[in-house]
């Protein structure tokens, strides 16, 4: 009965997971590019550009976390 259930259990840990990598990802970005916009008066395209490398960073980040 016990290995019936391991696929479910398994399958949503990897979305809990997936689900945290994205919301790590965003948290940064979100972040990042609200920083740079509005309190260092950045460019947009310059906050784009550094809100998509922090989200990419912070997404790589929590990949390594969620596999220890």
């Amino acid at each position: 009965m016990r290995d019936l259930s391991s696929p479910a259990v398994q399958g949503s840990g990897a979305m809990k997971k997936w689900g945290f990598i994205a919301m790590h990802a965003a948290v940064a970005a979100a972040f990042i590019f609200l920083l740079q916009r509005f309190s260092l008066n950045a460019s947009l395209e310059s906050s784009l550009l550094w809100a998509l490398t922090f989200g990419v960073c912070a997404a790589g980040l929590a990949y390594k976390q969620a596999n220890r």
